[in-house]
């Protein structure tokens, strides 16, 4: 007997089950599994009573070790979900050996943080946590997280109990307040090897505070995936700090997350630093990178990432026919890989675009002289108007000269 169970139709198209009565024809090879390791349930939609029909089944499953249940409440009310998902999850905590569980591509919002923390703070067994694309925002992203750390002191209390090795929660708009919670969760599991929290709306400072005190207490990590959040210097600087500190890490991911000019020198010259010998894949597309960035990636590429097989840096800004790109490309040939990207939408800084900077300055400053000579003439028009003792209806003058101070001021 098939160590999988895969819940579908005989055609092929979605299951759509509300009742006990309508999933019961589809699970009788499920119940008469003793030896199920791994359950999928992805592309159908499971309603209230149906879900409470399956947890019953899923109880008795103490082999198991793999749940699927990606995409299975497409079309739900949202006042059924809470009940149904916690039917699912109430059963999976009675399985020893269940270590797997996906929960992505639903969409649970903050409202279902709750049933994921009860579940989350005492599943003992769990080695890979994935809650990917799930609407948590930063309040629920905090439950979870800090459900995620209890679980860690359920996990020490138990020497049985296997470590948690990967964390994949992206595209759930946790956003910097949540980052708190969230670095707490990672120094707390210092065994992860896997983290991927993409799209999260992450900025500067949750980046920051993420790393330093988050993930740099995870010095087993092998596998790093940021992308899409954003960096700037800040975030940039807090990577360069951290990554020596990965000496294992196989992949390090953060495309798209404006890491800056300097950015890419600073994250350079930290893997120059021949701390992280087993990198084989770094994604930088789209950071603003430039030559000299590129010049720092090179040389830590040629000294210190012996193992490097794919180096991505599309999108950045210098040109695609800069000697380093024929250098780089040369020495991944050497190494038997095609490991550079290619360049197709790169963006360099011209003479041109720096000599119209250069332009718009002179004009600036040119006009700022001849609005402060404009002023000194008023003043010593006014003065010598004074002297004079002009009829005040005729001494325009000090309306001019307050114009023109005025304006002097704002602009300066």
């Amino acid at each position: 007997m098939s160590n999988i169970f895969i819940l579908r139709s005989s055609d092929g198209k979605p299951l759509k089950l509300d009742q006990a009565a309508d999933i019961e024809p589809h699970i009788a090879t499920l119940k008469s599994n003793a030896d199920v390791e791994e359950i999928r349930l992805g592309g159908n939609t499971l309603g209230v009573e149906a879900c409470k029909a399956l947890a019953e089944v899923l109880k008795t499953k103490k082999n198991l070790k793999i749940f699927n249940a990606a995409d299975i409440f497409t079309g739900r009310l949202i006042s059924e979900i809470p009940d149904a998902l916690t039917a699912l999850l109430t059963a999976l905590l009675a399985l020893p050996n269940l270590h797997t569980v996906d929960l992505s591509d639903n969409a649970f919002g903050g409202r279902l943080a709750e049933p994921l923390k009860d579940f989350y703070s005492k599943a003992g067994p769990l080695r890979h946590l994935l809650l990917n694309n799930n609407g948590l925002g930063p309040v629920g992203g905090t439950i979870v997280a800090n459900s995620i750390k209890e679980l860690a002191a359920v996990k020490a209390a138990d020497s049985s109990l296997p470590p948690l090795e990967t964390i994949v929660c992206g595209r759930n708009r946790l956003e910097d307040s949540s980052m708190e919670a969230w670095a707490s969760a990672y120094a707390a599991h210092k065994s992860l090897k896997t983290v991927k929290m993409v799209q999260n709306g992450i900025r500067p400072k949750g980046i920051d505070k993420l790393l330093r005190d988050g993930l740099s207490h995870c010095i087993g990590l092998l596998h790093l995936d940021l992308q899409d959040n954003t960096f700037t210097e800040i975030g940039a600087e807090a990577l360069a700090t951290v990554v020596p500190g990965w000496t294992k890490i196989e992949a390090l991911c953060v495309g798209e997350c404006l890491l800056s000019a300097h950015g890419g020198v600073l994250l350079g010259e930290a893997l120059k630093l021949d701390k992280t010998p087993a990198l084989k894949k770094l994604s930088l597309q789209y950071n603003e990178i430039d030559i000299k960035g590129a010049k720092a990636i090179q040389a830590a590429t040629e000294k210190a990432l012996p193992k490097l097989e794919i180096l991505e840096l599309n999108g950045n800004n210098f040109s695609g026919d800069d000697p380093i790109v024929e250098e780089l490309r040369e020495l991944f040939s050497e190494r038997g890989f095609d490991g550079l990207d290619s360049l197709s939408d790169m963006e360099e800084d011209t003479d041109d675009e720096d000599e119209e900077d250069d332009e718009e300055e002179a004009e600036a400053k040119q006009e700022e002289e001849e609005r402060a000579d404009r002023a000194a003439k008023v003043v010593k028009d006014a003065e010598r108007a004074e002297q004079q003792n002009v009829a005040q209806e005729k001494d325009v003058n000090v309306d001019d000269l307050a114009d023109l101070l005025g304006a002097t001021k704002i602009t300066a």
